[in-house]
């Protein structure tokens, strides 16, 4: 049964026991908090974990591989996971955030004047006149940072890394943002530069390296998404990154907007149905025959098993669904369907609870 979802593959050149991949979450526990939870994920039986945002540089607010105390707190996420047959991934990624812009938003926050559902868009107006100011060496110091990354990475038990697409690479990547007349905006071409930059800069120092790529879509006609690549755009980036040296694609929704879009509850307008952002993955198949993995919603075995079965997608990456059952893996090879608690999408206490300070969890966690 479910034979797909079973069986192993080579992934842009790692090899992992199944399809399915524990997707880039932002959790906002305590590091023992978050041990646990990565570590029930890999002992459930999931193929990879992609540790999200992890940055390509020193930071004063996330873990960096940078740092004595941030590099040894990526190694012991590397040694939980592989204590349990599993792959674990680095997502390197490069915030668009203007720091210096934000402070001024921080007095409103802490006073509760600003809601974080209101910070977001405010936070996102700052995004264009910062990226579009940047100069060429500061951009080229950030492209250099995610090769250097990369490298502290490996040295740290990953065995992939992915670019992230959102963030400062899907900001360059979309002309909503770059307002760039040089030889970062303009043309698409031009707006690629940036991912592509990025993409060989860890190419050149580590040749044999899987390189996955975070490849967030922009849509119009409804319009989703402010970052990252429009669709009609794809047959430009696409093979650019390829020649780059990414050996496989995640696809997704851009970001930069309602992240009830990016992370759509079972009754969103337009992403209601599973295997939501699955037409994206089609749109790409057709400029690469590298693996492709699919998000959104996937839940249950039988239709996340056609997808893979019919080469629609090479795996499947799930964020809410292990969250709901970290078992879901193991309960699928055993044939345990009954067992399985689904994701019913009500974003309650996993998105609800990030929104609210209180972390990542999901209604079926007891206590």
């Amino acid at each position: 049964m479910y034979e797909t979802i079973n069986s192993s593959v080579n992934y842009g050149g790692l090899e992992l026991k199944n399809r399915i991949i524990f997707a880039p979450t932002t959790f906002g526990l305590s590091d023992e908090e978050y041990f646990e939870k990565i570590r029930r994920i890999a002992a459930g039986g999931c193929a990879m974990v992609i540790i999200g945002d992890v940055p390509v540089g020193k930071s004063m607010i996330e873990k960096s591989l940078f740092d004595k105390k941030g590099f040894a707190y990526y190694q012991k996420l590397t040694e939980i996971v592989h204590s349990y047959d599993c792959r674990i991934c680095a997502q390197l990624h490069q915030s668009d955030s203007n720091m210096l812009a934000m402070l001024k938003y921080v007095p409103g926050v802490l006073t509760k004047k600003i809601s974080m559902q209101e910070l977001r868009p405010l936070l996102n107006a700052e995004v264009a006149p910062y990226i579009s100011k940047l100069s060429v060496k500061k951009i080229k110091k950030i492209t250099d940072g995610f090769g250097k990354a990369a490298e502290l990475a490996v040295k740290a038990g990953f065995d992939m890394v992915q670019v992230h697409g959102d963030r400062m690479c899907g900001s360059f990547s979309s002309a909503v943002f770059n307002k760039r007349t040089d030889e970062y905006g303009g043309s698409a071409e031009n707006r690629a530069r940036f991912a592509v930059e990025a993409v060989k800069a860890i190419r050149s120092r580590l040749p044999e390296l899987p390189i996955d790529y975070k490849l967030a879509v922009r849509q119009e006609e409804p319009h989703y998404g402010n970052a990252g690549v429009l669709e009609s755009e794809l047959g430009v980036f696409v093979p650019m990154l390829v020649d780059a040296g990414v050996t496989s694609f995640h696809v997704a929704l851009a970001n930069h907007s309602s992240l009830e879009d990016t992370i759509p509850p079972a009754n969103h307008p337009y992403f209601k149905g599973q295997g939501c952002f699955l037409k994206y993955c089609d749109e790409v198949r057709q400029f690469t025959d590298k693996p492709i993995t699919g998000v959104g919603g996937l839940t249950d075995p039988a239709f996340v098993d056609d997808q893979l079965a019919s080469g629609r997608i090479t795996c499947a990456a799930m964020s809410r669904q292990l969250l709901a059952d970290p078992e879901w893996p193991n309960k699928v090879a055993a044939g345990q369907l009954k067992e399985i608690h689904r994701c019913v999408r009500c974003n309650r206490k996993c998105l609800g609870g990030l929104q609210q300070h209180q972390g990542t969890h999901c209604i079926y966690e007891k206590g």
